[in-house]
């Protein structure tokens, strides 16, 4: 009976024993030692072995285990958070057994995020022509490690919006969007651009991706025909915007503000038959400069744009693509809100007339000289405001426009003696009229050929002596009327008191604009001019045919 008894005792020693070392439901086990998780976290289930009531504890914040604690054997679930650098890391959680104060652990392993800049869509195409405000497209940056923006030597047709790489909770990867936007297509060639993303550091990538940007090319125009002039017409309204536009299943014949080479006119070739000889575009809203699509109107004498919308907000910068008609004689871009225009502009030798009126230049443009045009005869620039300021002086607006960037008065358009019509009324030119004493002078030899010119003119500078039409009127102008003005051969054609005297406001120093030496009539004019006769009103015209 003894021996049973020690048998039995022996027995229960060693299965304890056995238990304890194989961490059985009487202790507190796992049914493995280690979690081996990814860098993006997830959750991992795993069976706790306990026969007590249990805890688990950490002090990773990382990592969470759910249930926190038990009683008896359960199926834990570890919650692990995505990593935040590109080294692993590692962290342990503690289960107690409340009954015998038994610890187990479980370690977690999580790999770290390899640096990489990827996208999401790598391919991107566009159109060859859209509005304004909806050529762009966006673009999904997935990175951890910032980086910059590589656009090809080439593509200057696209190019991004600032952005921001914001790694303030690590450098695990997230979502970067960068706009880019895109210039139209001129030709007719579809074009592609290669765009790469560099990290701004020295490091491994696992991924680089590239974006591919291939834009369609224009619609095809065949150069020098009638067929690429109803083209080009009807795209140039259609990108502008023209409140009134052409039906193009109607032939242009019929089209309004159009005008078509015939061999009837002057100058018309046989090239040109049929062409556009001239065209109106008027009433239209754009922010962009003129189509290129102009350049195709290669037979085109006369061109006039007139009317945008808004054109005080505009700071419209003119292409080259219009200098591209040689052949043009007359050229009106007018409340268009231009601010410049381009020193190729000098190549339309042929132009005659040249209307920049209401727009808003900061000073004349330096392409307008009597050297670069050499046929022009009538040069408009009046209304060059954005806004009606009348004291210069007392005004917290800037950019007004109306040349009011110009130091003094541009003499050298007073030098170009080929024009018969100066036209810089309502503009913001402020200062003197300059005495331009450095010009030639009248003759005695000159003034005496000619019975109409008076005496007084002999050794006044000849200034402008042909022109027909001066108007300087309504702008800041001050100080003294020099003597080539008061006395000018042309000065009553001009009608002075309506576009040459008249003066409003302040000057950006606080003068008063307005001459000092303003003459009440013209009385003295014709005192020396006395060979001249007035015109006769039409009361005077009726009476005579009584």
């Amino acid at each position: 009976m003894r021996i049973r008894l020690y048998t039995i005792l022996a027995l229960a020693l060693f299965i304890g024993v056995a238990c304890s070392d194989d961490k059985g439901v009487e202790g507190i086990s796992f049914e493995q030692a280690v979690i081996r998780a990814e860098a993006v976290g997830g959750s991992h289930k795993v069976q706790l072995n306990s026969s007590d009531r249990w805890i688990a504890s950490t002090d990773n914040p990382w990592i969470t285990i759910l249930p926190a604690n038990g009683v008896g054997s359960t199926m834990c679930e570890f919650h692990i958070d995505s990593a935040l650098t590109v080294e692993p890391r590692r962290g342990v959680v503690n289960i107690r057994n409340l009954a015998t104060n038994e610890v187990c652990e479980m370690v977690v392993e999580q790999e770290g995020f390899p640096y990489g800049i990827t996208l999401k869509d790598a391919e991107v195409a566009v159109d060859s022509y859209r509005s304004p405000e909806s050529r762009y497209f966006d673009v999904t940056v997935n990175t951890n490690i910032d980086f910059d923006v590589n656009i090809p030597e080439g593509a200057e047709w696209l190019s991004n919006d600032d952005y921001r790489v914001v790694l303030n909770r690590g450098e695990r990867p997230r979502d970067v969007k960068i706009r880019f936007k895109w210039k139209i297509n001129t030709t007719d060639e579809e074009r592609l651009a290669q765009v790469s993303f560099s990290p701004k550091r020295d490091v491994e990538l696992s991924q680089q991706d590239k974006l591919s940007v291939r834009q369609a090319g224009a619609e095809p125009i065949i150069p020098d025909t009638r067929a690429g002039d109803s083209i080009a017409v009807l795209n140039i309204a259609r990108k502008i915007n023209t409140l009134s536009s052409w039906e193009s299943s109607d032939p242009m014949d019929m089209w309004d503000n159009v005008t078509l080479w015939d061999e009837t006119m002057e100058g018309c070739t046989p090239e040109n038959k049929g062409r556009v000889r001239s065209a109106q575009f008027v009433l239209f809203n754009t922010k962009e400069t003129i189509p290129f699509e102009v350049r195709y109107l290669t037979a085109a004498e006369e061109l006039y744009f007139f009317g945008n919308s808004n054109t005080f907000l505009l700071n419209i910068e003119l292409g080259d693509d219009i200098s591209a008609l040689t052949q043009l004689k007359r050229l009106t871009i007018g409340s268009y809100g231009l601010i410049s225009v381009p020193q190729s502009l000098s190549k339309l030798k042929n132009l005659e007339y040249l209307n920049l009126c209401a727009n808003n230049f900061q000073t004349i443009p330096t392409v307008l000289s009597a050297e670069n045009f050499p046929k022009l005869k009538a040069l408009v620039l009046n209304a060059n405001q954005r806004n009606t300021i009348y004291d210069l002086s007392n005004t917290s607006r800037e950019n007004y426009g109306g040349f009011s960037d110009e130091p003094s008065f541009p003499e050298h358009l007073l030098c170009w003696n080929e024009l018969d019509t100066l036209v810089l009324s309502v503009n913001y030119l402020s200062g003197e009229l300059p005495s331009m004493d450095y010009l030639e002078k009248w003759t005695a030899e000159e003034v005496n050929a000619c019975d109409t010119l008076p005496e007084i003119l002999i050794g006044k500078p000849k200034v402008m002596p042909t022109t027909k039409l001066l108007a300087i009127n309504l702008n800041r102008l001050s100080g003294t009327i020099p003597d080539w003005l008061l006395y000018h051969p042309m000065l009553d054609w001009w009608i002075p008191f309506s576009l040459v005297f008249p003066q409003e406001g302040r000057d950006a120093e606080g003068r008063q604009a307005g001459f000092d030496n303003e003459p009440v009539n013209l009385n003295y004019y014709y005192e020396h001019y006395t060979k001249k006769k007035l015109a006769k009103s039409n009361s005077d015209e009726s009476t005579e045919q009584e």
